[in-house]
């Protein structure tokens, strides 16, 4: 999934109180062609779902470990099918603490020639930016993992916990054969104190300006219901008043205008708090106002207004989506359905969701049926040594810029390993400009400058946890 952004236009009033985008001390120049030579690499490896081979590309980045110095029986290429492979590699520490896991997916969403203005399976720079499918969601992570891995074994660097680099299967279109299977089949390869997931967080950029560092803690929970409606039906030129249309139509009316109360959690309350203190009049008084506590009921409401992404933060969410009904145009419809998706707070059971669904629409002949099975999981906590870490890099990189813990809106792998007990933080320092977000859409890119400052970010934070002391876990 795409790494979900801030996408709030009232971020723009930041104003001069944040830095404006600076060059980062590089690498060394060596060490960004790497990066950019995997980059390219992988995106020119078709991992689409529909006809493309994600165990190339896990193939493609174990012969470079190998050829690196790593050891045969630390880089394993794991099939669970034909074309879903999955890369793990260890990278060999001292065992003075649990080791951390590195996430990205090498899958990517499907894309068409003829819907981009060049092929999306060749890296093309232009202008400043890399261009090409998977550039920004999220190949770019998997590249910035796979070349630090091989820049700190030709350092010789010598970590106190092992490194693990996952590279994986299906995240995309919400597969099995990715991170869910490795945990329940290879738990031993993927264990870990933690884990950092490149699809999770990510920098903002607005207009020129970075706009804040996200540090992901948790998601929502993704869980669509069917809404039917069944009728007799009968000849069209003989109406009733009983109509399966009309019936559903009703019920949606009621679901429109009801929304799921305020419910903040440590993450988002932390994040308005957070993010009053870089804003500025009533923005900045509401969310202080709605991090408080208790909070203000009448904040959330003003903040609801002004941003959807605020609203998504605050409560969970349910929206039709899909509608479908009748039969023929000359016959009175037997049956009408809507699909509704909701956006699940981390705390908020989805048997409670499908309840208040039932209450809205008050309509005995309207089933409410859930699509799937729901997979909640617990929010991370905010470890001192991981926030501290990426605090004091982010202002060495990009001083004034903000870190900010996020919920995301959306869904990642992350769920699967909160689950499996493993807590997940969703950072990159990748930058991406939250007014042009490209992700799943035409003419994917990433700033070559943004690119080469994320590999430099991730670089300096794995090997800052790696080298301190293990913090006793917050769980």
């Amino acid at each position: 999934m795409p790494r979900y952004k801030l996408c709030s236009s009232v971020l723009i009033v930041l104003g001069g109180c944040l830095a404006r985008a600076q060059a980062a001390p590089p690498g060394a120049a060596g060490d960004q062609r790497l990066a950019r030579d995997i980059l390219k690499e992988l995106v020119e490896i078709n991992t689409t779902d529909s006809s493309g081979d994600n165990t190339k590309a896990a193939e493609a980045m174990a012969a470079r470990l190998r050829a690196a110095g790593f050891a045969g029986s630390d880089v394993q290429v794991l099939v669970p099918v034909p074309r879903k492979g999955n890369l793990v590699a260890r990278f060999r520490g001292s065992g003075a603490g649990r080791p951390i896991l590195l996430l990205a997916h090498l899958d990517v969403v499907e894309a068409g020639r003829e819907d981009w203005s060049f092929d999306p399976f060749t890296l093309l720079e232009r202008d400043g930016y890399l261009y090409g499918r998977g550039t920004i969601d999220v190949k770019s992570g998997a590249a910035v993992l796979i070349a630090n891995l091989i820049r700190l074994k030709q350092e010789g660097f010598e970590p106190e916990r092992d490194l693990i680099v996952a590279l994986t299967a299906d995240e995309e279109g919400g597969g099995s054969n990715g991170v869910a299977w490795l945990l329940r089949n290879r738990r031993d390869l993927v264990d870990a104190d933690y884990c950092l997931n490149t699809d999770g967080g990510g920098g903002e950029i607005r207009k020129g300006r970075r706009i804040a560092n996200e540090l992901q803690t948790s998601e929502k929970v993704y869980l669509s219901f069917q809404l039917e409606t069944k009728n007799p039906g009968g000849h069209s030129s003989l109406p009733v008043k009983e109509n399966a249309i009309y019936r559903l139509a009703q019920g949606l009316a009621r679901l429109a205008d009801f929304e799921f109360p305020v419910s903040l959690n440590e993450t988002t309350r932390e994040f308005f708090e957070r993010m009053s203190r870089v804003e500025s009049g009533d923005l900045a008084r509401d969310m202080r106002a709605l991090a408080a506590t208790p909070s203000e009921a009448g904040a959330a409401a003003r903040l609801a207004a002004a941003s959807p992404y605020f609203n998504a933060l605050m409560r969970t969410t349910c929206v039709a989506t899909r509608l479908q009904a009748g039969h023929a145009d000359n016959a009175l419809p037997q049956s009408a359905r809507a699909v509704v998706n909701c956006r699940i707070l981390p705390d908020h059971s989805p048997a409670d969701v499908q309840r208040a669904l039932v209450e809205t629409l008050a309509d005995e002949r309207t089933s409410v049926t859930p699509l799937g099975s729901p997979s909640p999981s617990p929010r991370s906590p905010l470890q001192p040594a991981i926030t501290e870490a990426v605090e004091r890099i982010t202002a060495e990189l990009w001083p004034g810029v903000p870190v900010v813990p996020i919920m995301s809106t959306g869904a990642t792998d992350g769920h699967y390993l909160r689950n499996a007990g493993i807590p997940t933080y969703g950072v990159s320092g990748l930058f991406d400009d939250v007014d042009d977000v490209r992700a799943h859409g035409r003419d994917e890119r990433i700033g070559v400058q943004a690119y080469d400052e994320g590999l430099e970010f991730m670089y300096r934070l794995v090997k800052a946890l790696s080298t301190r002391p293990p913090s006793p876990p917050a769980r």
